[in-house]
């Protein structure tokens, strides 16, 4: 069985697959910024596009989502911080030219009928 990309040592299956597949929708801005990350490791762009919060929708399509997913070799999730509506983390990655990359951003996110969204991010 496949352990989950968002580092939290539960098979793919029980951890973020449900909430890629639409099963179950994440509980806190955490659980949902490492099903994102997730999603991006098993290329799940149509999922990634869905929880954008809509505000911020416009400015992520399902294409480049897509092209930066695959073109990438997502390596493991640090979780460094975290509040009830933003997320610190770092996502390791090879590149296209199989340079090790690190994606350090500080997250929102917003709660919106019951659901969690990703509002944007700031990178350092």
């Amino acid at each position: 069985m496949l352990k989950c990309y968002c580092g939290s040592e539960q098979n793919f299956e029980n951890c973020c697959e449900p909430f890629i597949k639409g099963y179950k929708n994440p509980d806190t801005a955490e659980l949902l910024m490492r099903s994102r990350y997730s999603a991006y490791a098993s290329a799940a762009a149509d999922y990634l596009v869905e929880t954008t919060h809509s505000s911020t929708r416009k400015w992520h399509s399902r294409a480049s989502i897509l092209d930066w997913s695959q073109s990438n070799k997502w390596i493991k999730l640090e979780v460094l911080n975290t509040t009830t509506t933003t997320v610190e983390f770092k996502a390791f990655y090879l590149d296209t030219e199989l340079k090790m990359q690190v994606h350090h951003e500080y997250s929102t996110f917003k709660m919106e009928n019951g659901k969690w969204f990703y509002v944007d991010g700031s990178f350092t």
